[in-house]
């Protein structure tokens, strides 16, 4: 549990999953955010598609109907799932409409009830991610009281993306970016509070940030970090399981399997190159690759032949540099 890549909405797809597997075998995955009505009433074969190899992989769900949520986590263990986590952080205004998300943190009985109705639906973890507070809370004890009152229900851990969430005024990307940080917060959490599970999110970019990190909680959950520079995903992988980090283009290379099969059954390239665009981020040639995969994903019968056109590519502008 100590590194995990966070759901995303419109990113942290299977085969972003995928990619991620190979970048990072230690790892916790996530699916993006899929609200239990969906779960229970729409495509369930679109909505929660999981390829074998992401495990150990983890169904966000969103929502605040106690019922409706044990239904969804009973269909996710069914599907395969590891673990059920309850989105109580996201501050879109689609999602206070709903009445979850970030509002929830202002409801803490009701996340209770919720969790306690999904324990009881499931063998697997039933974890929660949240925030700090809401808008203009900044009272570590009214934090606290809200993380007793959902453990009490049995929850045992939590993700703590370590900001406020504004409701009103910031969109959902302000809302990643504008309210400060308070990392000592989840570091407090943690020690107060030591048979919990706690692992920290949000502003997390680099390797050496988040071994300090780990210094203090749990775990890491790396977001926007791990999708524009998937390499930091590997990298900080290796450091915590002691291996040898692999060079980029070995392991792209190791993602062609799965690529052919996809596109065997029909899936056009561009759904899956759009995740690897970050993978040579900051290196010489790193633009190119961007520029070939962009190009060319979206053109009829691309294939594997145009990733290693883009590889190529990049390995010149490496030799140039050196």
């Amino acid at each position: 549990m100590k590194l995990s890549v966070a759901p995303m909405m419109d990113w942290t797809d299977s085969h972003c999953r995928v990619f991620h597997r190979l970048l990072a075998p230690g790892a916790r995955l996530y699916t993006e955010m899929v609200h239990a009505n969906a779960v229970l009433q729409g495509d369930r074969g679109r909505l929660l598609a999981r390829d074998p190899v992401e495990n150990p992989v983890a169904l966000q769900l969103g929502g605040s109907d106690p019922t409706l949520l044990a239904q969804a986590t009973r269909v996710g263990q069914e599907r395969g799932f590891d673990e059920v986590n309850l989105n109580v952080g996201c501050p879109s205004d689609r999602v206070q409409a709903g009445r979850f998300g970030a509002c929830l943190m202002k409801e803490p009985a009701l996340v209770a009830d919720c969790v306690a109705a999904m324990i009881a639906a499931t063998d697997i973890p039933v974890t929660v991610k949240c925030r700090l507070g809401v808008d203009e809370e900044h009272d570590y004890d009214r934090f606290a009281a809200f993380i007793d009152t959902v453990a009490e229900a049995g929850c045992r851990i939590f993700f703590v993306h370590a900001r406020n969430a504004w409701l009103q005024g910031l969109s959902p990307k302000e809302n990643r970016e504008v309210p400060p940080l308070r990392y000592d917060w989840a570091y407090r959490l943690k020690r107060e509070r030591p048979a919990l599970t706690i692992a920290v999110n949000g502003g997390i970019a680099t390797v050496e940030d988040s071994l300090e990190h780990l210094r203090h909680v749990d775990g890491v959950m790396l977001g926007r970090a791990a999708y524009h520079d998937p390499y930091v995903l590997h990298r900080l992988d290796a450091a915590l399981s002691g291996t040898e980090v692999q060079p980029r283009a070995q392991l792209l290379r190791a993602l062609r399997p799965y690529v052919e099969d996809r596109l065997a059954h029909g899936i056009a390239l561009k759904h899956i190159t759009r995740h690897l665009l970050g993978l040579f981020h900051g290196q010489p040639g790193g633009r190119a690759f961007r520029q070939v995969l962009s190009e060319g994903a979206h053109k009829p019968g691309a294939d594997w032949a145009l990733v290693e056109k883009a590889i190529a590519m990049t390995e010149s502008r490496l030799e140039s540099a050196a």
